[in-house]
């Protein structure tokens, strides 16, 4: 018995407990690769549809973040790694079929341009701002020559690495629970959420904040009917994915990510953002906090659960 866990009041051989890979370093990783998606694609987006004088916080300032956040996910990612001293490898060769390639090299161009964007809009905000060294200055003199062409690079790159962050979980095959077609949308849709609701907790714009809403109303709801698609999908699979689907259909999951995942991190926030748009004095902040809890304790528990949830050879021969 152990190896067996006791699901839904029937024996499951199909979940092992007690493997453990990744620690919490690989959810706050996912989480802040998505939040920085989703701030980097609505900056580069606005921006390129023109509208910087109206939308100041989503181009302007929210995206300062952006750099220093994912220089944080990087660190968290380099915590985990087994081989710290060979992490250079992964730029020695690009390999296509991998998503763990795909996403070091997204990495490795996203990161520079999300400081260079950053820079770009620091004397918009603060126009008395010195910089402190002239190859500082000549690197902002270029993101302004070329902010268009930056902008298009950041909204692809930024589709990619939040795109990224559920395919690299559902590349897993050995694991039932991650080995989704959906996951990659899913955590695509969790990252621009995320993203929208940062710029709603920082922006003190009344048509910004309402716009933003109506957008996060919009990602949640399809947030929502993706994770129903996951699970309707397990369902309609092998017995391990209806085993691994167990895990939050009545298993040790069902509380956690049904209460607090859907109810307080996707359901509540919309209703409170439905409301506020209908005219009821509600803070924004609310929603938003709740959005940005919700999406990291989903990535907590999806990564608990894929390692929970596995392949046992011996009992299926």
């Amino acid at each position: 018995m152990s190896e067996i866990e006791i699901t839904s009041g029937r024996m499951n051989p199909f979940i092992d407990p007690h493997l453990t890979v990744w620690g919490w370093e690989i959810p706050v990783y996912l989480f802040i690769g998505g939040l920085v998606a989703g701030i980097l694609f609505f900056s580069a987006l606005f921006y390129l549809r023109g509208r910087e004088a109206e939308f100041k916080t989503t181009i302007k300032l929210v995206p300062l973040l952006a750099g220093p956040l994912l220089v944080i996910g990087l660190f968290t990612l380099f915590l985990d790694l087994s081989h710290k001293l060979y992490v250079w490898r992964f730029y020695t060769d690009i390999r296509w079929e991998s998503p763990m390639s795909w996403g070091s090299w997204t990495l490795l161009i996203i990161t520079p341009l999300s400081f260079l964007w950053g820079m770009r809009w620091i004397t918009d905000i603060w126009p008395s701002f010195q910089w402190p060294f002239k190859w500082l200055d000549r690197m902002v003199i270029f993101s302004k020559k070329y902010t268009r062409p930056i902008a298009w690079i950041l909204l692809s790159g930024a589709l990619i690495l939040g795109m990224y962050t559920g395919i690299l979980l559902s590349a897993f095959n050995a694991r039932p629970f991650w080995n989704s077609a959906i996951m990659g949308p899913l955590f695509l849709t969790s990252g621009l959420s995320t993203g929208a609701a940062m710029i709603i907790l920082l922006s003190k714009s009344d048509r910004e904040k309402k716009l933003f809403s109506q957008i996060d109303i919009t990602l949640i709801g399809l947030e929502l009917f993706l994770i129903i698609h996951l699970f309707m999908g397990f369902l309609a699979s092998t017995r391990v994915h209806i085993q691994a689907a167990d895990l939050f259909l009545g298993g040790a999951y069902t509380a956690p990510f049904w209460v607090l995942v859907v109810g307080i991190g996707l359901v509540l926030p919309m209703m409170i953002e439905i409301l506020e748009l209908k005219g009821f004095h509600v803070s924004a902040k609310i929603p938003a906090l709740l959005v940005l809890a919700g999406g990291l304790i989903l990535r907590f528990i999806v990564i608990d659960a894929g390692q929970t949830s596995r392949w046992l050879y011996k009992f299926m021969q």
